[in-house]
């Protein structure tokens, strides 16, 4: 081998120029040629180059000469294509289009039933031509004098003593027998009569009885002798009739080539294929008629797996992609590109169809994008990441925001194929921005489908913003009053339930979803239900794993402990057994607790304003006259003269007063506040006030609470709040709790000495000045309270004269009873 490269190289060096390079031996049947694989210089692309050895094979040199000759001349698709030609003494070679003996695809019996006929349809148009418009014999058809090219296409050569018969003198009758093993293939005629029988015979029935045979090779692998002539084993039976008539004994009785042709196109016949029709058809694709070319693509699209796959590579896929891109070939063109992408190597598909692919989703044309989105499945794996990021995904965004809905879905459904391609800063950022349109669709169906999308996509979001991302998507859905999306929105959350966090689980996922175990569809009930389960297993197993208490262990007061706080809940006499136990309900642990803080309280109660750490006292709350049904309001404070007995509290508690105007802008909130964060006890005192905050919780959201007081509100009925602006700091003394029992004297004192003093100013009620309960005269009427004022204006704060308010001490409990 390396001896004949060098001769070919040492020949080369010495002849004219042949731009072309010698590569591997191909082995062929017995020839004149050898056969070697060859690449052009100038571009690398490939080629084939035939060559003969002039000197060594002296006496075959006129078939050589012919055989060039004939090439050069000879035009038609179905010959094989030369490029360049070099002829020496000693020498001759062809430089033809890359080709490969059919005798390789037959001897592996790589050839489809479909493809053997596309290839003999191919074959008889060549030999067709060369009969009645060339007037010529070909004389040697055999499978050794076919090639397939690199689209599959099948090729005629061996042309060494192809002859026109209207020469006397034509090659065919002086060097017919010098051609390789032509004893096998001669016809029955020119065995018994030599060559000049041709004279006598139809100039066609030669090459007709060697078609036959080649009919027979290639459907059974090699014809022996004349013996075999007529047999039709291995051949289609539609075939039969017409095959037999080829290989005739009588020259006379053979059909040409050609009415063989004609036979198998004929409807129904062995060559009406859809195949066939295909390659007839796809060179003149763009200059078809509608109507032509749907029924062409219809024939094309009901192709199965079984056709040459070259062919469609290098012939029939390039004009598709053409007829696509520029010649209105539509969906439909681009469907059999993408079946015949599928037997395409990665790199062809890079080379043929990327490109044209990349330019597609820049058409406007909604009909090639609903395409191009059908067909990303069986593409994506082969596009590179950086052109779906870069040139893809760009063009594709525009279907979210298109007007048609069906553009709008399949851009939609296209996310789950893409994302695997798409860069995180992609996903987090444009993604989920046309997601988030999509979430709002007026389409229910794209609506129920984006909640899809994103339960399946959850594991490609960020993991800094995947579960607010998530979490938001699907409670919205949840409200959703199309079904689908809100049972998408349950299967989607329980699937997704390992992206959130325990605290997520139970703080934001159940509160909103358990409203759907009552949807009014049992579809969406059912699926409530098991993502409460889900999400219900997750956090009782989270619970397990925590602690019984973050709480430090209590350190007994003799080690240096303090009290323990008001809030927690402390066995008081007979409850302590019933406070300790794990069956008493909430509701006595709380009652108990709230008792607990009022028989323990002592000392006097200071009002603190709202807001400031002055300890300044706000100012006394305005009272209406018994008359009206007025009295102490719930949530009045103890006076500094009276004790905090229990009775009194009691009064207060179980006493329903009218409305009633009053002139303190403290809420409920804000005194639970002040009572929950500062321990709640008055006087300073470290207990915390935990009966307070309960009653103020439940009037959390009651704006128009009119309670001043502290553990009253638990048990009072609210009162509405005073509509006015809260008036300046005053020094003025608050009016005492009047429970009805005693006169309350030292109150009285207390307020004639203020009228004294000079500067001060008040007035009750109704104007007048009631003596002290009491003292006044029985008129049947409860005299009004009387309301002390200071203005922020007085020009001298009043000083008080010193007098012992200290209330008179008694034990008479059975003030409890006076209330009820």
């Amino acid at each position: 081998m390396n001896f004949l490269k060098s001769a070919v190289a040492s020949a080369i060096a010495q002849g004219p120029p042949f731009p072309y390079s010698f590569g591997d031996k191909v082995d062929v049947d017995a020839s004149i040629w050898t056969l070697y694989n060859g690449t052009r210089r100038e571009d690398g692309s490939n080629c084939s180059i035939f060559a003969f050895d002039a000197v060594a094979h002296k006496s075959q040199l006129p078939l050589a000469k012919n055989a060039l000759k004939k090439l050069r001349t000879m035009r038609h698709p179905g010959v094989i294509k030369v490029l360049d030609t070099v002829e020496t003494e000693t020498y001759i070679y062809i430089a033809t289009e890359r080709v490969v003996p059919l005798r390789w695809h037959v001897r592996r019996k790589s050839l489809t039933p479909e493809t053997i006929k596309w290839g003999l349809c191919s074959i008889a148009r060549t030999v067709k031509f060369i009969n009645e418009e060339g007037s010529s014999i070909h004389g040697s058809l055999r499978v050794a004098s076919v090639y397939t090219s690199e689209s599959g296409e099948w090729k005629l050569g061996g042309f060494e003593v192809l002859s026109n018969v209207k020469d006397d003198d034509a090659i065919i009758y002086t060097y017919g027998s010098l051609v390789p093993d032509s004893g096998r293939y001669t016809a029955p005629e020119i065995a018994r009569s030599g060559w000049d029988a041709i004279k006598r015979s139809p100039h066609t029935a030669v090459d007709s009885y060697n078609f036959g045979t080649l009919v027979f090779e290639v459907f059974n692998g090699d014809f022996n002798g004349a013996d075999q002539a007529g047999q039709t084993k291995g051949l289609p039976p539609s075939m039969h009739s017409s095959y037999k008539r080829l290989v005739n004994a009588n020259p006379k009785a053979r059909i040409t080539v050609g009415v063989f042709l004609e036979q198998g196109r004929r409807s129904g016949g062995f060559f009406d294929s859809p195949l066939i029709k295909l390659t007839e058809g796809i060179e003149n694709l763009g200059v078809k008629s509608e109507e032509e070319k749907e029924r062409f693509l219809d024939d094309l699209d009901q192709l199965t797996d079984d056709f040459p796959e070259d062919f469609f590579k290098m012939k029939v896929l390039p004009e598709l992609l053409k007829s696509v891109e520029y010649g209105g070939g539509g969906p439909k063109a681009f469907g059999v590109v993408m079946k015949i992408s599928t037997k395409l190597s990665d790199d062809d598909f890079a080379a043929r169809v990327q490109p044209v692919v990349v330019r597609l989703f820049a058409n406007p044309d909604r009909a090639i994008r609903v395409c191009l989105l059908d067909n990303l499945p069986l593409m994506i794996d082969r596009l590179p990441a950086k052109v779906v990021n870069d040139k893809i995904f760009p063009q594709l965004v525009s279907g979210f925001t298109d007007a048609a809905p069906v553009v709008r879905e399949q851009t939609l459904k296209s996310v789950l194929v893409l994302i695997g391609k798409l860069a995180d800063r992609t996903i987090n950022g444009e993604l989920l921005r046309h997601l988030a349109r999509t979430a709002n669709d007026e389409q229910p169906g794209i609506r129920t489908n984006t909640t899809i999308c994103l339960g399946k996509i959850a594991r490609h979001l960020g993991a800094s913003s995947r579960a607010k991302v998530l979490v938001a998507a699907f409670t919205r859905s949840l409200r959703d009053p199309f079904v689908h999306a809100r049972s998408a929105a349950l299967l989607a959350l329980a699937a997704t339930a390992e992206f959130f966090t325990d605290e997520d689980c139970a703080a934001r996922i159940l509160p909103v979803v358990c409203p759907s175990l009552l949807d009014k569809e049992k579809l969406v009930r059912d699926q409530a239900a098991k993502a409460v389960d889900v999400y219900l297993q997750r956090i009782r197993a989270a619970a397990a794993a925590m602690p019984d208490s973050v709480l430090p262990p209590p350190v007994p007061a003799s080690e240096g402990g303090s009290a323990p706080r008001m809030g927690t809940p402390q066995p008081v006499g007979g409850q302590a057994n019933a406070s300790s136990s794990s069956s008493s309900s909430w509701a006595g642990w709380a009652i108990s607790s709230f008792t607990n803080q009022l028989s323990s309280a002592a000392g006097q109660m200071q009002t603190t304003a709202a807001g400031n750490g002055s300890g300044t006292t706000p100012p006394p709350r305005s009272t209406a006259s018994p008359s009206t049904g007025a009295g102490a309001g719930p949530g009045t404070r103890t006076p500094s003269g009276m004790s905090a007995s229990a009775s009194a509290l009691h009064r207060q508690a179980v006493r329903s007063p009218a409305p009633q105007p009053a002139a303190v802008s403290r809420t409920p909130s804000t005194i639970a506040a002040d009572a929950f964060f500062q321990g709640g006890a008055a006087g300073g005192e470290a207990e915390e006030d935990f009966g307070d905050a309960w009653g103020d919780m439940g009037d959390m959201d009651d704006d128009n609470g009119g309670s001043n007081g502290g553990g009253a509100e638990f048990f009072d009925a609210p009162t509405s709040a005073a509509t006015s602006s809260p008036p300046p700091p005053s020094s003025a003394k608050a009016v005492p709790f009047d429970d009805g029992a005693e006169p309350d004297f030292a109150g009285w004192l207390a307020a004639q000495a203020q009228k004294k003093t000079p500067g001060g100013s008040g007035g009750g009620v109704g104007g007048g000045k009631p003596l002290p309960k009491g003292l006044a005269k029985s008129n049947g009427k409860t005299p009004a309270k009387k309301t002390t004022t200071t203005t922020a204006g007085s020009a001298k704060k009043p000083v008080a004269k010193k007098i012992d308010l200290k209330p008179k001490e008694t034990e008479d409990d059975d003030g409890w009873g006076d209330g009820w």
